[in-house]
């Protein structure tokens, strides 16, 4: 044991001639000599007597300091030799008996999310050279509550996908994101007060979003122009949730890299109304499905005719569109409603300026035909006498791929020849006739509720639909055919703002046959 330890420490002489092809073939077997009887040594506390003696024998502290340092160093390179080595066989072994194909494997991360497969790339080298092919990266999902990412990591996953990106996602999304619109999650809204829902104040999640937005920049999406504009050729679906830096500029040139894009969704984004459609009408004229939300609701007032007209003419194909919080008049609702000749889904929840005079006629010359689903939530201007109408319309047989409206509003509808005078009820709809006609029709109409038990009754008597007992926080009634659900939830009062006052919603929805 001695003596092997010793030869392993022998020092070499000063100078020595350039060894030969021959000498470093000798010089290999002795190592792999050497090691091999020292690997073959039994696992016993003579390894650590011997190393001792040796210490012992050697005479000056310099010399056993010198073998004690080159002891451990010598350890660790062994050490780091057997992990690497554990390592090596580790992956080979998951090669064999990972029971897909590599070719299989890549299919199965390319159905995970970005995140996913970067957690199984780091487990071993094959699931690493599985994960490297392009399509693991062709739908990126970058968008996270607390962000993880910057410029660098979506240039990253961006060159990684190449010509195979078909999707990002990417920005922070709120606390508790609603569900996608128009997802395959059925159109149900959740009645809650809206101050609950995130657990702290609107101004406290402004302030939030803008801190944890800043690690990503304008030119966030720079990397899809790359190579001749590669990776944003096929582009279909992209997302952006509440990056803060990005501007008019630089959403454009993001836009102009995707000529595919089907999918448009932009949230919280600090660009216009204008700007965004006039990008869209220039660089993408195969969209379908746009939703767009304000940053900055009731504010944004720069659409103009000639924008709006634009953008009917050059993206034909939209069926979904959402232009949430923004200021729309009627006559350009009515441009973007009548003009859209595919459009299936409209949202105008939260928009400002529109009175619904905009609804008058518009199935007139074939508009609105296919229309099935129509949401003007919390509307600020909407009439109740322009919803009338519309009603009125649905009855006599217009609009007849309609299925879902919702007129539902936190302040109520604005009466005819009096703005600050409001209604809170949806009395003045015929409900059980819709029904009768329309048996697959849903309407939603949520109001803060005053004498909300007086309203009911009156807007039920002679229906065979009956009513909530006030005790009870939820109940419904069913009928054989034909029967409406009905619900009233009362809030608790306690945030301290005016939407915390305590209300009751009615909603009124054809109830399932199960």
């Amino acid at each position: 044991m001695d003596s092997l330890l010793s030869s392993s420490m022998a020092k070499r002489p000063c100078s020595s001639p350039k060894p030969t092809s021959s000498d470093s073939s000798s010089d290999h077997f002795n190592m792999d000599a050497i090691l091999t009887s020292f690997l073959a040594l039994p696992d016993s506390p003579s390894i650590s007597a011997s190393f001792d003696r040796l210490i012992e024998c050697t005479s000056s502290d310099s010399d056993q300091n010198q073998l004690i340092q080159r002891a451990l160093h010598l350890g660790s390179l062994l050490l780091e030799a057997g992990n690497r080595s554990a390592r090596k066989c580790s992956s080979s072994h998951n090669a064999v008996i990972w029971p897909l194909s590599p070719d299989l494997t890549i299919k199965v991360f390319s159905m995970l999310d970005t995140q996913s497969v970067c957690y199984a790339a780091a487990t071993c080298s094959f699931f690493q050279k599985c994960a490297m092919d392009p399509l693991c990266f062709a739908n990126i999902d970058l968008a996270t509550i607390v962000p993880k990412v910057n410029n660098a990591v979506v240039s990253t996953m961006i060159h990684r996908a190449g010509g195979a990106l078909r999707s990002i996602k990417l920005g922070v999304l709120p606390p508790i994101p609603a569900p996608p619109f128009f997802s395959s999650q059925p159109l149900v809204y959740s009645i809650r007060n809206s101050n609950d829902a995130s657990g702290f104040s609107w101004n406290d999640k402004r302030s939030r979003q803008g801190k944890e937005s800043s690690i990503l920049t304008r030119s966030c999406l720079s990397s899809l122009s790359v190579n001749g504009g590669a990776p944003g050729a096929h582009l279909r679906r992209l997302h952006l949730f509440n990056i803060e830096r990005m501007d008019n500029t630089a959403l454009w040139a993001s836009l102009s890299a995707c000529p595919s894009l089907l999918d448009l969704e932009i949230v919280g984004l600090h660009v216009e109304l204008r700007h965004t459609l006039e990008s869209i009408s220039k660089n993408c004229p195969l969209l379908e499905r746009l939703v767009f939300e304000s940053s900055k609701t009731g504010r944004d007032d720069g659409l103009k005719f000639p924008t709006c007209n634009e953008f009917v003419v050059n993206c034909p194909n939209i069926t979904t569109l959402a232009l949430k919080g923004f200021k729309l008049h009627d006559y350009k609702a009515r441009m973007l409603v009548k003009g859209l000749q595919k459009l299936k889904h409209i949202d105008l929840s939260t928009s400002y300026s529109f009175t619904g005079s905009f609804l008058k006629n518009l199935s007139a010359n074939g508009g609105g035909d296919n229309l099935e689903v129509m949401i003007l939530r919390d509307c600020m201007h909407l009439k109740e006498i322009e919803v009338e109408r519309f009603m009125a319309a649905v009855l006599a047989g217009e609009f007849r791929h309609l299925k879902h409206l919702d007129i539902s509003n936190r302040e109520g509808l604005a009466c005819e020849g009096d703005w600050y005078n409001r209604c809170y009820s949806a009395s003045f709809i015929p409900i059980k006739e819709v029904l009768e006609q329309r048996p697959d029709f849903c309407l939603v109409a949520e109001f803060p509720v005053g004498s909300s038990y007086i309203e009911v009754e009156e807007m039920t008597t002679g229906s065979d639909v009956s009513l909530p007992s006030p005790s009870a926080s939820q109940s419904d009634t069913s009928g054989s055919d034909g029967s409406v659900f009905m619900s009233t939830l009362d809030h608790g009062s306690g945030s301290g703002n005016e939407d915390s006052v305590e209300t009751s919603f009615v909603s009124y929805e054809e109830e399932n046959s199960d």
